[in-house]
């Protein structure tokens, strides 16, 4: 397993590019990823290729539909080219509020829209790769206009994959019908991708003639840990209220009732309307903490993370949503690379 962080305390700034690549590349990490919250997610990245020439870089994630699908094709294509062939394109569909009220872009039904913004990226990449006609009829999206002046040509390391961040079955269906790979949301759980996740998914890769070595499975898992007594605590304080704070959203509901927890939600969901917020935390208790979270010191942390995932995902991201000294960081990371 391999992978990146995301820590929540030190978003993708481009003044502080130079010194958070120099970081992961002494830590050990085997790429980054930059998130669509507060910025541009393609800009960081563009940085983060130039400063090395080892890291894999990606989106983790780019909201899909506040673009289309050309122009998301032109610039990945841009990032997989000067990036010598290290991008991946990680896709995210956000939710109808955000895609309306705040991009200002339509919405229509997430998975199917999702589903055909992927084949209107491949179709349009196939043209300018194999130098097919752009001929892309579907439902929502039509691209059927490709001029030699707008054709930048094939480039030597082919199109990125494409992996798409799914929570329910039915965007995870999409990913393992038409993407590279799946990034998972850290509100999961070890039973949850064995008993739902993955059984979708290797079902879905079967009808479609695909095998399991031909699809990544990405995760970003919640760890709590530090280097003393001090971090310790407050890593697992925080990570409580990351707990609190995704269970309460309705999507991720089926989690839990997955674990039996059903009513946790349903509370959960109650109190934050009402914003009371140091209520839901001091409901996730230990047996919740440590069902979503791996708790421990560093070297404890590796043995739990490689118990649980070893047979199971690809990728794994480091997903400490609070400050984590580096030596922390590098025993996690060391650890999790050695055969």
């Amino acid at each position: 397993m391999g992978g990146g962080s995301s820590d929540g305390t030190s978003g993708a700034n481009i003044a502080g590019i130079s010194a958070q690549v120099a970081a992961a590349e002494r830590i050990g990490y085997d790429g980054v990823w930059a998130t669509e919250v507060g910025r541009d997610p393609f800009l960081p990245l563009l940085l983060a290729a130039d400063r090395s020439p080892r890291l894999q870089i990606g989106t983790a994630i780019a909201v899909a539909f506040a673009r289309n699908p050309m122009t998301m094709a032109s610039t990945a294509n841009d990032l997989q080219t000067f990036s010598s062939g290290r991008f991946v394109l990680g896709l995210g569909s956000q939710i109808k509020p955000h895609i309306q009220r705040r991009f200002s872009m339509p919405w229509s039904a997430p998975n199917e829209r999702m589903r055909e913004f992927v084949l209107a990226m491949r179709a349009i990449w196939r043209s300018w790769h194999h130098g097919e006609p752009l001929d892309f009829r579907g439902d929502i999206y039509q691209h059927t206009l490709m001029t030699p002046l707008f054709n930048p040509g094939p480039n030597p390391y082919g199109p990125p994959p494409v992996l798409i961040a799914a929570v329910g079955t039915k965007m995870a269906s999409v990913a393992a019908e038409v993407a590279d790979g799946i990034l998972v949301h850290s509100f999961t759980t070890e039973r949850y991708l064995r008993e739902v996740t993955l059984p979708i998914v290797e079902s879905v890769l079967r009808d479609n003639g695909r095998r399991r070595e031909q699809f990544t499975l990405s995760y970003p898992g919640l760890v709590a840990t530090g280097i003393d007594e001090k971090s310790y605590d407050e890593a697992v304080r925080t990570v409580r209220e990351r707990i609190a704070f995704y269970g309460a959203t309705p999507a991720y509901r089926g989690v839990l009732e997955l674990h039996g927890w059903g009513d946790l939600h349903t509370e959960l969901h109650r109190l934050s309307r009402q914003n009371e917020w140091d209520v839901m935390t001091k409901l996730v208790d230990d047996t919740v903490l440590h069902t979503f979270a791996v708790v421990g010191e560093p070297a404890a942390v590796v043995t739990e993370l490689r118990r649980r995932f070893d047979d199971l995902i690809n990728r794994f991201t480091l997903f400490v949503p609070y400050p984590l000294a580096d030596e922390a960081r590098q025993i996690i990371v060391t650890g999790l690379q050695r055969n």
